[in-house]
């Protein structure tokens, strides 16, 4: 899987910036290391929902989301998908060896691994938007626990609901922190119409006010018709 340089540069806070020749070769030298390195797994299923009381259930489980902005967010699904993707235990190990013999390292690797995570994620998302297509379903775009009012305390119960811990390895704190460190969880909605733009609009998004690709003059690329 590819790991853009620009996308690891954004996470670095680098800009329209000319980047130097070390820190150039070190964003190269921590892909490769990245890509050899790297153990991922992902796992994710899809769930009838119900929604009653501003509250959405899952059919089958016993996770329910609150909040207004995920109940806003799964307004129009009929189904949810929920994902988790992980990086492994050993991206953790390196990120904190690099910590304490080289901090520039540590702080591009960190950023590659971030970059790399987020790509997989991306891939996982294509395989979901895929099964919703073959099924006459539109998808939004994907949700993560701590946007918003989407409190981070739900993720032992996507945790548990997903059986990650036996499946792929990823656990989560008692502080509600997954762990290894570079993964993600995420809900993606299932719907008969198209995300419509406004709810794939920038202003919309509970990133909007600090996201780095807004600053460049640029877009994440979500605010589309699925």
């Amino acid at each position: 899987m590819d790991i853009h340089k620009k996308e690891v540069l954004r996470y670095l806070g680098y800009h329209s910036e000319k980047i130097d020749y070390l820190t150039n070769q070190l964003i190269d030298a921590s892909i490769e290391e990245v890509k050899k390195t790297t153990n991922v797994n992902y796992v994710y299923n899809i769930f009838d929902i119900e929604k009653s009381n501003h509250k959405v259930f899952l059919k089958g489980t016993s996770l329910v989301f609150e909040g207004n902005d995920i109940t806003n967010h799964l307004l129009y699904a009929k189904k949810c998908a929920i994902m988790a993707v992980t990086l492994g235990n050993f991206i953790d190990q390196k990120i904190r060896y690099y910590s304490k013999i080289d901090l520039t390292k540590s702080l591009i690797f960190d950023a590659v691994a971030t970059t790399f995570v987020e790509s997989f994620c991306n891939k996982v998302e294509e395989e979901i938007i895929e099964f919703a297509e073959t099924h006459d379903f539109h998808t939004t775009y994907r949700y993560s626990p701590g946007y918003g009012d989407f409190p981070l305390s739900i993720q032992p119960k996507i945790i548990q609901t997903l059986d990650t811990q036996r499946k792929i390895g990823l656990a989560v704190t008692d502080n509600f922190i997954l762990t290894p460190r570079k993964s993600v969880t995420a809900v993606i909605g299932l719907q008969n119409n198209p995300a419509t733009l406004k709810q794939n609009a920038c202003e919309n998004c509970n990133q909007n006010a600090t996201c780095t690709y807004k600053k460049d003059g640029d877009s994440c690329g979500i605010q589309k018709n699925n």
